[in-house]
Formats: structure tokens, C-alpha cells, sequence
């Protein structure tokens, strides 16, 4: 799921999904905009409604978490509830890695922004190639397969239509896909784009799955919206779990290997 953006009043409007989300799987992946404002006192709500849930949880930050300027806080407040929030980093669970940053803006393909002119463009530029490496990086790390791509902005183009074209550029960029060539994915998953296309494909076939939570409403408002998805993990792979990244330390027990996003 993504997209949740938790208020300071959204106390009992999302445990029931994830409770829901949990009675099913073994690992809830959220793609960014956990909160509204990237406010701390919502991120607390959010610990709170995810505390009755045992579930492994997966995160990324999305551009509404960076709102208030305070992103490390949100961090801490996440990390220290057991929530594995990665920014370039990797974490192992049950066999399946899962690779995450928030990414970038810049548009697809041809369309594609480049690093020329003044320089307020290249700095644009340079922040969706900084969070490229960063989930090559992350992705360089796992030693094990398969690999999930766990994005707020999304690689590809196909899940973004159904917006404005006019605001494509602003809802993924390409760059975000070369990191995959390198280092093959199961899946990818991000959220952002609200009213895009649930479903797509790299250029090398991997499913890329919109799960920003009003798209999800909008398909089918009478069931939760989260989207569930299995990743089959190797079975000699199914014995490890941690982080994999900077200043990172192994954490918790393994679960059953089946990915919901």
C-alpha cells in the first residue's frame, strides 16, 4: 500500500486495514506518504496504529514526509517501532530482499530531463540520479534473490497513466528503472501517482505495481486497499534476515516468504 497520509486524527481509521492487510501476509510494504505534513506527531499516530500488528513492515518516505523539514524525525520515530524504513538501504526477510529509497521526479524515457541549462535544472537532475544510485546501491547489497524495488516515485510510465500528462514529469522518472537492469527485480513497488494505471512492466518484463491508496479505492471502494502480491522465495535462501546497508544490524526472526504489497 502507499499513500496512507496519517494525521494527527487518523487514530482508528487505519488499523483495521492493517490488521486486514496482516491476516494475510508476512511482510506490509508502504510506499511513502505515510504522513500528511511529514509532521512527527503524525508519524506517532501511525506507530500507534501499527502497533497491534506483527507483520514485518517495509517503508520508504514519500515527498509529503519531507514537507516539515523534519525527515530524520520521522525516521527515528518509524525505525525506533520496528519499522524497517529504508533510504538506499536493503533488508533480507525469509529469503526475499527488498531495496528502497524514495526516488525522483523528471519524467520518462525521451522525455526524460537533462542535465543542461541553468543550474536549478541540473540540481533537479542531479536529485533523481542521487536517488537512482541510491537504490542501486541498495539493490548491490542483498545477496539474495528475488529482489523487490520499494519506491514512492515510480520507474516507469505505463503506471502513471490515467494523471494529467501535464504532471507526468512529476510523478517518476526513468532513471529509477536502469538500477533494475543491472540487478534484476521480482517486482517493484510505488505509490504517488493517485489516479495512474495499477499495473506495468520494466523493460526487462519485472511488474511494477501502483499501490497509492486512493487508486486503489477508486477500483474497488468496497474492499481494503491494499494489493496483494506472492514473491516465491529459493528455499536455501529462506534462513537469512537483516538490514543490508550503512550502520545497519540484524534484526528480528524469520516469517513465512510471501511479500504483500
Amino acid at each position: 500500500m502507499s499513500d496512507i497520509h496519517c494525521t494527527r486524527t487518523s487514530q482508528g481509521l487505519l488499523q483495521p486495514i492493517f490488521a486486514t492487510a496482516a491476516e494475510r501476509a508476512d511482510v506490509i510494504v508502504i510506499c511513502g506518504d505515510l504522513t500528511d505534513y511529514g509532521l512527527p506527531d503524525e508519524a506517532k499516530v501511525l506507530v500507534k496504529e501499527l502497533s497491534g500488528v506483527r507483520t514485518q513492515v517495509v517503508a520508504v518516505l514519500g515527498n509529503h514526509d519531507y514537507e516539515s523539514g523534519k525527515a530524520p524525525e520521522l525516521h527515528d520515530i518509524l525505525n525506533d517501532a520496528g519499522i524497517h524504513l529504508l533510504d538506499g538501504e536493503a533488508i533480507e526477510i525469509m529469503g526475499v530482499g527488498f531495496a528502497g529509497t524514495k526516488g525522483f521526479a523528471g519524467g520518462f524515457g525521451s522525455a526524460t530531463l537533462g542535465a543542461w541549462g541553468e543550474n536549478e535544472v541540473k540540481s533537479f537532475v542531479n536529485e533523481a540520479v542521487h536517488e537512482s544510485l541510491k537504490l542501486e546501491t541498495a539493490l548491490a547489497r542483498l545477496r539474495t534473490e528475488p529482489r523487490v524495488a520499494v519506491l514512492h516515485y515510480s520507474p516507469i510510465r505505463a503506471t502513471v497513466v490515467g494523471e494529467s500528462p501535464e504532471i507526468f514529469p512529476f510523478l517518476g522518472c526513468s532513471r529509477l528503472e536502469e538500477p533494475m537492469s543491472r540487478y534484476p527485480v521480482a517486482a517493484v513497488l510505488h505509490g504517488h501517482a493517485h489516479n495512474g494505471t495499477p499495473e506495468g512492466a520494466t523493460t526487462a518484463g519485472a511488474p511494477v505495481y501502483n499501490v497509492a491508496m486512493p487508486l486503489l479505492l477508486k477500483l474497488n471502494p468496497d474492499a481494503p486497499p491494499v494489493r496483494f502480491i506472492e514473491i516465491v522465495a529459493h528455499a536455501a535462501d529462506t534462513a537469512s534476515q537483516g538490514y543490508i546497508g550503512p550502520e545497519r544490524r540484524a534484526v528480528g526472526s524469520a516469517q513465512h516468504a510471501v511479500g504483500s504489497a
